[in-house]
């Protein structure tokens, strides 16, 4: 996958926030899908938050992009919903922007990471620009996510043919590999091989 990136995708301008008391914290939302099969490997619980200042061409949730016209939600009830469904123990944070509602979404995420949810997080900012920002929400929030696929979606390298990203500039990031590495370790599928036996 080409990884090459459009550094145009800075937080820089965004103030540091902390994270959020779970009990306390809303987050607006854009929706929600409790049974999806597109938002990374396997049945997950999509959370799509509102608010995205990217504003990337071609976006398949334009709806979700205005800072206004999301539901305003207790994050509490979202996890109770999540724990109501019994057939998923796998969640993705998507949107809109997750790193734009960073508390709410450390505060999510992190309950849910207790619980042993596997989390996945699109956003459209870069790796690299998300952890060297000297941010407590923002680093807490990548604390709790397993995989991050990261970067703008660019129209004109739009691919039908990869998963779980739109563009080949975007990439699947192992986050916990990533930190321990101290460089971006890319995701990989967990691959079977199945032999017969030799008592066969």
């Amino acid at each position: 996958m080409d990884t090459t990136q459009n550094n145009s995708s800075s937080v820089d301008e965004v103030p540091a926030r902390r994270v959020e008391d779970f009990e306390t914290a809303t987050i607006s939302l854009f929706g929600t899908v409790p049974d999806s099969i597109v938002d990374g490997p396997g049945l997950r619980y999509a959370v799509f938050v509102q608010g995205c200042s990217h504003g990337c061409p071609g976006c398949h949730n334009p709806e979700s992009q205005p800072a206004c016209g999301g539901t305003e939600t207790r994050v509490a009830d979202v996890l109770a919903d999540i724990e109501a469904n019994g057939l998923v123990h796998d969640v993705t944070l998507s949107g809109g922007e997750p790193f734009e509602q960073p508390a709410a979404c450390a505060a999510l995420a992190a309950e849910l990471k207790a619980r042993d949810y596997g989390i996945w997080c699109y956003t459209g900012y870069l790796y690299e620009d998300l952890a060297r920002r000297n941010d407590e929400a923002i680093k807490h929030l990548l604390e709790n996510i397993d995989v991050l696929v990261d970067g703008p979606f660019v129209e004109a390298r739009k691919s039908l043919e990869l998963k779980w990203c739109g563009s080949s500039n975007q990439r699947l990031i192992d986050v916990p590999a990533t930190r321990r590495a101290g460089h971006v370790v890319e995701w990989q599928p967990v691959t079977f091989s199945l032999e017969k036996p030799s008592n066969w």
